[in-house]
């Protein structure tokens, strides 16, 4: 028999959060994000939501926000790694090198189209190398996660400094510096549309939800609840991207760009940075990872050994191959995480992804990620992210010591995990 619809009188009066089937959860996540926002906002008299700030912010929750994704698949998988940060150093060291010595010595200097694609794809493969290789020593040697990747957090660090001989290498490519942050973005027109595409592509996706679940005779919302998200959906995307295009570029900066071009800058005139090219490339992942959890048989495969993983490989999955894919994937975030942090700074420096680790795992596991296993999400991962960098920047901004904040950030740690037990015996879900 059918489940009624989520209007159906029968099924008892239901609140609007309940009709809109909002996760209460990810509700939380969105009132301690407003929440600390507001606190730091008064603290700082209002420099802390300013269009500057925030596009920081942005910027500055890229890197980890990425590596996050890839961690929620391996605390699904009942594993850890604590090995992200220095292998976001060794890819970081590998592409600089790349472009500063190894790719002079075959005559593509620095300048050249192909020193950036070269340079991200040999970041890229050294963190799926590495990846696979200690997702190897954990599937098919059963050593566990935690000391194969405590071995690399110490290994892969050095690899970095030994690369690199201890210096800081830079300035990286200009093309490659595009990719991390202030200096790579959309402009207004560009961010305007792209918002708007994406906008549609919400809308969109809403619609073909609410058509499938129809499809299926699965309960549905009403169609004002289903206009509601829409509307939500969209104020957030062009709030977003207003606020972006608010952050105007100096006047100095565009007096150059004039000048390079020939012309005369018009008076009065201004322009907004728009989206930086890595904040797309963080959405790009998180769309990816989305979809790889939900519409694959490799997410399945994942949230399935996750769950039960006894169950899981007596129904013929093949969990040992599953870790190392998911230690694979890790590991190419990482290079991806390391291209945007060294195209941020414009060169590689031997402390960099210091502490990343701790901030990967704190954002998967703020963001509702079970360290039990077989429960996570990709936007989660990224809200936690997002609050933790917000805390940091905001005591930052208040001028709280750099010892107090890990101590904030430590504890505030402690307490999502303590308040996801908490809802986990409440509801049932173990």
């Amino acid at each position: 028999m059918a489940e009624a619809s989520a209007s159906d009188p029968s099924t008892g009066r239901k609140n609007i959060f309940q009709t809109l089937e909002f996760d209460t959860r990810l509700l939380g996540m969105i009132g301690a994000f407003v929440l600390v926002c507001i606190v730091f906002n008064v603290l700082t008299d209002g420099r802390f939501l300013t269009p500057r700030n925030i596009f920081n912010l942005t910027i500055q929750t890229v890197s980890v926000a990425i590596m996050a994704t890839g961690m929620v698949f391996v605390i699904v998988t009942r594993h850890i790694d604590l090995s992200v940060g220095s292998l976001l150093a060794t890819c970081s060291a590998m592409m600089a090198v790349t472009q500063t010595q190894f790719l002079p010595g075959i005559g593509l200097d620095y300048g050249s189209p192909l020193v950036a694609p070269v340079a991200i794809l040999v970041g890229l493969l050294t963190g799926l190398v590495i990846g696979s290789f200690q997702g190897w020593l954990i599937g098919y040697l059963t050593i566990p996660a935690f000391i194969v990747t405590l071995g690399g957090l110490l290994v892969w660090r050095n690899v970095a400094w030994y690369l690199t001989s201890g210096q800081t290498i830079g300035p990286l490519d200009d093309t490659f510096q595009m990719l991390g942050g202030i200096g790579g973005t959309m402009g207004e027109t560009a961010s305007w549309i792209t918002g708007i595409i994406a906008i549609l592509a919400a809308w969109i996706a809403i619609w073909q939800a609410r058509r499938a679940r129809i499809r299926h005779e699965f309960p549905v919302k009403p169609v004002w609840a289903e206009a509601v998200l829409m509307g939500i959906s969209a104020a957030l995307i062009a709030g977003f991207v207003a606020t972006l295009n608010a952050y105007d570029v100096p006047t100095r900066v565009l007096q150059r760009s004039f000048e390079a071009r020939g012309e005369v800058m018009p008076e009065g005139y201004t322009e907004g940075y728009g989206i930086p090219y890595s904040v797309l490339l963080l959405i790009a992942v998180a769309v990816v990872m989305t979809l790889v959890a939900r519409r694959t048989r490799l997410g399945r495969y994942i949230f399935a050994a996750g769950g039960n993983p006894d169950a899981a490989e007596l129904s013929g999955i093949n969990t040992r191959l599953l870790t190392v894919k998911v230690f694979a994937i890790m590991g190419v975030l990482c290079g991806l995480a390391g291209l945007v942090a060294s195209a941020r700074l414009s060169f590689h420096s031997n402390d960099i992804g210091t502490l990343d680790e701790l901030r990967v795992i704190a954002a998967a596991v703020i963001g509702g990620t079970a360290l039990a296993g077989g429960v996570g999400t990709i936007y989660g991962a990224i809200l936690g992210a997002l609050i933790m960098q917000s805390l940091q920047s905001g005591m930052a901004m208040v001028g709280v010591d750099a010892p107090f904040q890990n101590i904030v950030v430590g504890a505030v740690l402690v307490l999502a995990v303590l308040v996801d037990i908490i809802y986990r015996r409440r509801t049932g879900d173990t």
